[in-house]
């Protein structure tokens, strides 16, 4: 089974840059979307909906702003949109596709960098989202959650850690954060299961030389219960083509949708 997911930027843009082409030929099972910064109404071409997929759109109230959406070849027993919580749903944050023994979700978790009082939104969200997590835990299936969680959690996930130490996405509360994910609520980092290296990003600035040096974040995640971690085959982020300032983080799993 191999799941995609990738922040867009903006799905319509990502199009003219090629991404619906490279999407064909990776023939994935799952592909999970962020950011698609467009409404449902917008998106009538069929190239939105890839052929052979059942695909799901999630999208913000505010046009042109966040979003995010499901492909799927297996067609999900249930959809749900949004956690019930509307200053987050209102937003499109959250989409989860419910198979017979498995979820997942395709998550955009807030970015704080624009200012302190979206810092503070980030923080109120991480603060009711960690016991929802542990909820996840309780229940009898396995989890995926595929999304760009707006935060590197160790310095060998970032490159200039040293710098980045008092900016949204690496702040210490943000990484202890990421230390109680993968520690205490038992979550899993898919791709470290596989991939140890450093220089491994998902995300670059459009500043500077940022691409152009390898000067980035890995910020995306696939983020699985401890049961799928044997089942974690490889790993890898596809960086041959742009699509967005994020690239495709690509996970291939030993198990079969139904």
């Amino acid at each position: 089974m191999k799941v995609i997911s990738i922040n867009t930027n903006g799905i319509r843009a990502a199009r003219k840059k090629g991404f619906f082409d490279w999407l064909q030929k990776e023939d994935a099972d799952v592909v999970c979307i962020q950011e698609t910064k467009a409404q449902e109404h917008q998106l009538d071409d069929e190239v939105f909906c890839p052929q052979g997929y059942f695909c799901q759109y999630h999208d913000a109230q505010k046009k042109g702003y966040s979003g995010v959406a499901i492909y799927s070849k297996v067609q999900p027993k249930k959809v749900i949109k949004g956690l019930g919580w509307r200053d987050i749903d209102i937003e499109g944050r959250y989409i989860e596709f419910q198979y017979q023994k498995l979820s997942v979700i395709s998550l955009y978790m807030h970015s704080g960098s624009s200012s302190e009082e979206r810092q503070a939104i980030k923080f109120d969200f991480m603060e009711r989202f960690m016991p929802y997590l542990q909820s996840l835990r309780r229940k009898r299936r396995e989890f995926i959650i595929c999304g760009d969680w707006n935060i590197a959690h160790k310095k060998i996930d970032i490159k200039n850690w040293r710098s980045n130490q008092k900016n949204s996405g690496f702040l210490p509360e943000e990484r202890a954060w990421m230390d109680k994910l993968f520690g205490e609520a038992g979550f899993v980092d898919a791709f470290r299961v596989v991939n140890q290296e450093a220089d491994q990003y998902t995300w670059w600035s459009n500043r500077g030389q940022a691409w152009a040096n390898n000067t980035g974040w890995r910020i995306d995640y696939q983020v699985i219960t401890p049961k799928l971690k044997d089942r974690v085959k490889s790993a890898r982020i596809y960086k041959d083509e742009r699509f967005s300032d994020h690239a495709p983080l690509i996970i291939e799993y030993d198990f079969e949708l139904e």
